[in-house]
């Protein structure tokens, strides 16, 4: 097989490479933006994106189309998701500014049209994940950004980055949901495993939140976490049951912070590589496929 509902799939006894390179190639040429400079990253880290209520308004049917035909490459372009789940926060009231924030994507993905999930053959079976947050960085509601991806075989098969329902107090409080969505999405995949005879349990869960960690391996409860929603404390008898295991990474080693904010373009870069995405052109891909006949 190598077409899937427009995902590229090449596979060789090395590995399976999957991306979206004609799909993407298709999208830029629909929105005429196949010519032109392209970019290092995503999103300028400064000023962050916000509802810009003074703006000049823009087509609101161009600037949806530009943002649904962004989401279909997401399935297999987790490099790209934290700035378009971003740019679809606004879609009621357009301006210049969302729509030069869109086209900054798409200049983005010009330059890395090649790019995919390359799945190298043979690695250790099991099942990992990584959760992360950026407190109170929405500018127009104090509300935070949770980021979470989940490796299988240290392969990456499952990615999400959004906007907390609520507004916390604390960065704890925020790092603790975030942590807590995290789990919820491990133990739903640790389930799904179970149907194909896999089962397991100490599941790694990686995490830079010290106090996160430390209120989720705590049953009891205190004066600073007892207002928290209970639907987000069923992440500590996961942890008390062996299910979760939780440990403390350092920032440069959290894997999920590209899911929660926009990064300088080595820091993105290093992280892009370290989920396992490459650039591979087909020229390359056929060298692979030659190299291991």
């Amino acid at each position: 097989m190598k077409f899937f509902l427009e995902l590229q799939i090449h596979q060789s006894p090395r590995g399976i490479f999957m991306n979206h390179a004609k799909y993407a190639l298709e999208i830029l040429h629909k929105h005429g933006i196949e010519k032109g400079q392209s970019i290092g990253t995503l999103m300028a880290m400064k000023p962050k994106l916000d509802a810009d209520l003074s703006g000049n308004p823009v087509d609101q049917t161009d600037y949806r189309g530009k943002i649904r035909s962004l989401m279909y490459l997401t399935s297999s372009r987790p490099d790209i998701v934290q700035a378009i789940c971003f740019c679809a926060r606004y879609q009621s009231r357009l301006t210049e500014k969302h729509l030069k924030e869109v086209k900054r994507i798409f200049r983005y993905l010009r330059g890395t049209i090649n790019m995919g999930l390359w799945y190298p053959k043979g690695s250790s079976f099991g099942l990992t994940a990584f959760s992360d947050v950026d407190h109170a960085g929405c500018i127009d509601s104090p509300k935070s950004t949770s980021g979470g991806i989940q490796f299988l075989c240290d392969k990456l098969v499952s990615w999400m980055s959004k906007k907390q329902d609520c507004t916390t107090i604390l960065s704890a409080e925020a790092e603790y949901m975030a942590l807590s969505a995290s789990c919820a999405q491990v133990m739903w995949m640790r389930t799904q495993l179970q149907d194909y005879g896999l089962h397991y349990n100490k599941i790694l869960l990686y995490y830079d939140s010290q106090s996160a960690i430390a209120i989720s391996c705590n049953s009891v409860q205190h004066s600073c976490t007892k207002y928290i929603h209970t639907r987000y404390h069923f992440i500590k008898e996961q942890v008390k049951n062996g299910i979760i295991e939780l440990y403390f990474v350092r920032t440069e080693y959290q894997l999920a912070d590209m899911f929660t904010k926009a990064l300088p373009e080595d820091r993105f870069k290093y992280l892009v590589r370290r989920i396992g995405m490459r650039c591979l052109t087909p020229v390359e891909l056929e060298d692979i496929a030659k190299e291991s006949s």
